[in-house]
């Protein structure tokens, strides 16, 4: 695909702090993944994750509360404007996020938005759009998370690279 560039990963382990379980996975954000067309840039990223078997896809934007999925990984392209999002809980790590950038999400690390510029925008999806559950951290959630989180598969495909993606060489 023209509108995908080579790859630049860079990951974060984000171990458990507690009160949020993270991920023995790192976090994956390829940035600038994609050159976004001006007409729907939202749409790109719907079509090329489906593509690689990510599907159950939204349009929306990063929540300003700490909260992670048990069930599922996730995958965000920024499709428009820009947000500094915090990742891993509050002793996780801060990334700033501008559009065509790429985030692949382990299950269990939190995700929170610190603040943003008016026309932030992402398209989230799930691999073989798998079911998603919410969490926030609260004792009450663990252990069952804990279980949820150890049962989630590795993605079959790289949601942007597909099956020759750098994501297999980070999540083995």
């Amino acid at each position: 695909m023209e509108s995908i560039n080579p790859p630049r990963a860079i990951s974060f382990d984000l171990t458990d702090d507690g009160s949020i379980p993270n991920s023995r996975l790192p976090l994956v954000i390829y940035q600038g993944a994609v050159k976004l067309a001006p007409r729907d840039p939202a749409s790109l990223f719907e079509q090329l994750f489906a593509a690689n078997n990510w599907t159950g896809s939204w349009r929306d934007g990063v929540y300003t509360y700490h909260h992670y999925h048990s069930t599922t990984h996730e995958v965000l392209g920024v499709y428009a404007g820009s947000a500094t999002v915090k990742f891993g809980g509050d002793k996780g790590i801060k990334q700033k996020l501008t559009a065509g950038d790429v985030v692949i999400i382990p299950a269990g690390v939190a995700h929170k938005n610190l603040g943003a510029s008016s026309d932030f925008g992402v398209v989230g999806a799930y691999p073989n759009g798998a079911e998603w559950d919410m969490n926030y951290g609260q004792k009450k959630e663990r252990p069952q998370a804990d279980e949820n989180i150890a049962r989630v598969p590795l993605p079959e495909l790289d949601p942007v690279y597909g099956a020759g993606g750098p994501l297999h060489e980070l999540w083995v």
